[in-house]
């Protein structure tokens, strides 16, 4: 079953049983899906589920159930198949699954199995839920009657690093030859920090603990030396701070083999992105770099046609499928030459050569501007945030209002003004160089308006059990900072969205921004123009490539602290920069787009390139 799914997982009726490490979970069930709202609901009354700003999560995302597509079960399958041919030779084989759901995925790899040769088969695997369980029994034994199928209605997770003794105690206590799994994906947040904890104690994990991380790590106990795992995993841990800890574990604890990414392809109904890894037993330190393909949606034509997504991967370039759709499918290797905690990303002939021509004319990144900030979070939005400030208040405004930036103004270069626009009440201060909350007593009509909203802002636990007074917003940034110029950008979007803002206004959280610390002014005209270039589209694809659907890119701080600046005193920089300021002033005049077309054009310039006109 793919991510989503919760991990700490209940045996339905048996909630008196639980061991103790499930006794502190949030006892989600991954049950059938008649019955699975109506124990979410029944969960929530009885406050089982992690109390915060993340306790209305959805039952889909928090227990959501998606098994996987028949054509990526038999894609991982025979690709296991193809890789582990001397395994496949053996007089009897250990597979095993540690969360089969449906049966699928054994399913596609006993078909694999059986293709090649007939040979002993043991089929291992848990499957929390009980039905799910009794129907893949039930499917496998029938299509397959020859395999020995040890399943069982359990977790996981709770048995390791135990499961694989008790399961193959007949066998000498010996590993698995082939594991194939789709393990849950549930991210920290709807995890919670607790149920994180004890997964990242149990399985030595450490930062951002998600679930699959620990199923990762518990299937790497049970892989023989010799033996090859397929999984399919959710892509993000490639490219996100978050995902390091995954990232050098799969390179301690496991060969890597081939890395396919799906990106956008849709092959799930779930609003995730897959990654598919084939590793073996042992560790990658002293194995050459593993192959690595990928496959994103574009809006380029391309004459050369596959039946599906998966199909397409075995060509090159920018490929039509049967449904209408069009992919850039690229093939090359994982930068495995580069530090742990960097991300994991293509490389490519093309690539090298093309970031090394970039690397040799960076004199500075967008990092040594400044910091990079998310916007202020209030997780009472519906409080602090309107657009009808003198109505709502009868005419007594709040002293504490400011401005305040959302997405929806975005534009490159210059924000839309908005018709109606939105202010936050602001109610943080810097004294003496030390962030604090403000002293309402001095602000009558701000503390009137927030006390009759005091029940409201009070039930965030939260911020109470963090120390702070109940009227503070939960993430409010650094107030000193708001007043100076800014660069705002967009999270997510296909194109970079990059502006300058010269007020003092608030940004929101759907928003970046980037504050100028450097004694240089003209550095964030420099930037803009940067960020705002097809050239940062195609450095951005070849350094970080996280991209979701649509061609959608995520605008975050740990890329965009990377974008590059070259020497700003040049004469072409500072043609740019006089571009820039001048777009910004004239922003609605027929001109700006020649102006835009000519700065994209000394972007690339100015970084030794030639432009891709195709982007």
């Amino acid at each position: 079953m793919f991510t989503e799914r919760l991990a700490l997982w209940w045996h339905v009726g048996k909630i008196g049983k639980l061991d103790s490490f499930l006794e502190k979970s949030c006892l989600f069930a991954i049950i059938r899906k008649q019955s699975r709202d109506r124990i979410f609901r029944k969960m929530v009354t009885v406050g089982r589920i992690q109390k915060g700003i993340y306790k209305n999560v959805s039952v889909r995302k928090a227990s959501g159930v998606n098994y996987t597509p028949r054509i990526l079960a038999d894609f991982v399958a025979d690709e296991i198949i193809r890789s582990a041919r001397t395994v496949t030779q053996k007089n009897t084989i250990n597979i095993f699954d540690p969360a089969f759901g449906d049966g699928q995925l054994l399913d596609s790899l006993l078909q694999a199995i059986y293709r090649i040769r007939h040979c002993t088969v043991r089929v291992h695997g848990y499957e929390t839920d009980e039905q799910a369980c009794a129907t893949a029994i039930k499917s496998l034994s029938t299509k397959y009657p020859d395999a020995i199928l040890q399943l069982e209605s359990g977790n996981f997770l709770s048995n390791v690093p135990d499961s694989y003794r008790n399961l193959l105690k007949q066998e000498n206590d010996r590993k698995f030859d082939l594991i194939i799994a789709n393990p849950p994906y549930v991210r920290t947040q709807i995890l919670g920090a607790e149920q994180s904890k004890l997964l990242a104690k149990r399985f030595n994990l450490t930062g951002r603990v998600d679930l699959y991380y620990a199923f990762i790590a518990g299937m790497s106990e049970l892989l023989s030396e010799t033996g090859h795992l397929g999984m399919i995993v959710s892509n993000r841990f490639m490219t996100t701070k978050s995902g390091t800890a995954i990232r050098q574990m799969l390179r301690e604890r496991y060969k890597l083999l081939k890395i396919w990414d799906f990106g956008d392809t849709k092959l799930f109904e779930a609003a995730v992105l897959p990654a598919v890894l084939l590793v073996s037993g042992g560790n990658s330190k002293t194995m050459p770099h593993p192959s690595f393909t990928s496959i994103y949606e574009t809006n380029l034509k391309s004459k050369v046609q596959a039946k599906n997504p998966i199909e397409a991967t075995k060509s090159s370039g920018i490929i039509r499928i049967d449904d209408g759709r069009a992919f850039n499918v690229q093939h090359g290797f994982l930068n495995c030459d580069t530090d742990s905690s960097d991300i994991w990303r293509i490389e490519t002939q093309d690539s090298i050569k093309w970031l090394k021509t970039v690397s040799q004319n960076t004199v500075m990144t967008f990092g040594d501007i400044g910091k990079i900030r998310v916007g202020v979070k209030t997780t009472a939005d519906k409080v602090f945030i309107r657009s009808d400030w003198s109505d709502v208040t009868k005419g007594k405004r709040p002293e504490l209002l400011r401005p305040l930036i959302t997405h929806h103004v975005a534009r490159q270069f210059r924000a839309i003004p908005p018709n109606f626009p939105l202010e936050i009440l602001y109610p943080h201060e810097v004294v003496l160089g030390e962030r604090r909350a403000c002293d309402l007593s001095r602000y009558p009509n701000s503390a009137y308006y927030l006390r009759q909203n005091k029940k409201i802002l009070e039930s965030r636990d939260y911020v109470i059990d963090a120390g702070r007074q109940w009227y503070e917003i939960w993430v409010p940034q650094d107030p000193a900072a708001w007043s100076t110029p800014k660069l705002v950008f967009r999270d997510i979007s296909e194109k970079p969205m990059f502006w300058i803002n010269t007020d003092d206004s608030v940004v929101n959280g759907d928003c970046y921004w980037l504050a100028n610390n450097a004694d240089n002014s003209e550095l964030l005209w420099l930037a803009v123009a940067i960020a705002n270039s097809t050239f940062i589209e195609m450095f951005y694809d070849y350094s970080f490539c996280n991209k979701l659907y649509s061609g959608r890119r995520r605008f975050i701080t740990q890329y965009v602290e990377k974008f590059p600046m070259p020497d700003h005193a040049s004469k072409m920089s500072q043609k740019i920069i006089g571009l820039a300021k001048t777009i910004y002033n004239e922003i609605d005049r027929a001109e700006v787009s020649a102006m835009k077309k000519e700065i994209d054009k000394l972007v690339w310039q100015s970084f030794g390139l030639v432009q891709d006109v195709g982007r």
